[in-house]
């Protein structure tokens, strides 16, 4: 008798997991490549042009000969300072193209692979060293970094279903599960409320997104520090991938539109009869290389000619473009992105930035919030190391940052 032959697509196929494991395993690796080469001086292209070569190098190595499409979930992105939008210039727009990293640049890493429409993206906040390697930054920099994580680690214990790790009797867990998860109106406040602890404000409009197979903006979002007529929508449930995302600015958060040329693009689910054969190669290009997930004019056959193919699906709705945004006031912008799979078991980190070394970043403001302080103990997810027993279940609680990470 034929079996049917429909998969399961969710975390309750393990198969699904693995996968976004083995895409998260190798954006985290090819995200420490690029960490490295963010020196004073370096050409952001040519960074750009070497991370996604790695990515494509490291996606080769596995599930070879199996018939999954694999490939780049997003393209590798340098952003300036002041950028809010993820930055990756073309080599053929010559001016672009000689932007170097300075030393004390708050820069923005971005990328991700994908296996099998399960793409897991990446994005770290990194302060460029100076040739002259001081060891310890300070001022606005520092208050810019010790913010944005710790609202990163309020932002992901606030995405854990209600009483998903409560413990004590049945009623005890009854009653916790019965709470309703957060409003989004509260969840901005919070942020906002660390954000303001170290002077610094949250980037409007900044979006946390539901994943799915093929898909990095499904039907629910969670938007902080929203602008007019904006909202979210829904929250985080067991059984879901989201993209959890933070940026915070050193000036008042609001964005501007840049004048760079838009080089991100993301085709779309809308269909348009082109009328330009350029157009239609440059759009069967997209479709058999990169699906629905983001990537670089620069990373097609041909870039020039891209660039002119482009237009027309952009116009037609078939390809969406990133618009360039950056911080109204040009100030330094910080911004993590992290994927993570919400599970029975609690929260775990697919493809996550590594956390920053605090002593490196030298503040004297510290938060005092006791909301926050009683948020930031709460573990990410529930202990299943075989060795622990379940008196001492407690205790990585309060290693902030550590609970439900992935291997």
């Amino acid at each position: 008798m034929a079996e049917s032959s429909e998969v399961d697509y969710t975390l309750n196929n393990p198969d699904t997991l693995t996968k976004y494991k083995t895409a998260a395993q190798i954006s985290q690796k090819v995200l420490e490549s690029v960490t490295g080469w963010c020196l004073e001086g370096s050409k952001i292209i040519e960074i750009c042009q070497k991370g996604d070569q790695l990515l494509d190098e490291e996606i080769a190595k596995v599930y070879k000969g199996k018939k999954i499409s694999k490939g780049v979930g997003h393209p590798t992105t340098v952003s300036p300072s002041s950028f809010v939008t993820p930055y990756t210039p073309l080599v053929s727009d010559t001016e672009e193209a000689e932007t170097t990293i300075k030393a004390g640049e708050v820069i923005k890493i971005q990328l991700g692979a994908q296996i099998d429409g399960f793409g897991t993206i990446v994005s770290d906040t990194i302060v460029v060293p100076s040739s002259e390697s001081q060891d310890v930054v300070e001022g606005r920099e520092a208050d810019l970094i010790h913010a944005t994580y710790y609202a990163n680690e309020l932002l992901l214990r606030l995405m854990v279903p209600p009483g998903l790790l409560a413990s004590g009797t049945d009623e005890e867990k009854a009653k916790a599960a019965a709470q309703k998860p957060p409003t989004q109106s509260h969840i901005s406040n919070l942020i906002e409320k660390v954000a303001k602890t170290y002077g610094v404000n949250v980037v409007e409009n900044t979006t946390s997104w539901l994943f799915e197979r093929n898909e990095i903006e499904a039907n629910k979002k969670i938007i902080l520090s929203p602008g007019s007529g904006v909202k979210g929508e829904g929250s985080a449930e067991v059984g879901e991938v989201w993209g959890v995302e933070v940026g915070l600015s050193l000036g008042s958060g609001k964005v501007k539109t840049l004048p760079q040329r838009p080089t991100l693009h993301r085709r779309t689910t809308t269909t348009y009869i082109l009328k330009r054969p350029s157009s239609r190669q440059t759009l069967s290009e997209i479709v058999k290389r990169f699906g629905t997930f983001p990537f670089s004019l620069r990373q097609l056959e041909d870039e020039k000619a891209a660039k002119v193919g482009v237009v027309e699906c952009v116009r037609g709705g078939v390809v969406r473009q990133y618009e360039p945004a950056g911080d109204s006031d040009n100030a330094a912008v910080s911004r993590l992105l992290t994927t993570i799979a919400i599970t029975k078991n609690g929260l775990t980190r697919l493809a996550a930035p590594p956390a920053p070394d605090l002593t490196k970043f030298k503040t004297d403001k510290k938060i005092e919030d006791e909301e926050i302080l009683k948020i930031l103990e709460q573990p990410l997810a529930r202990s299943t190391g075989s060795k622990g027993k379940n008196k001492k279940k407690k205790k990585p609680a309060k290693k902030e940052g550590e609970e439900g990470d992935a291997e």
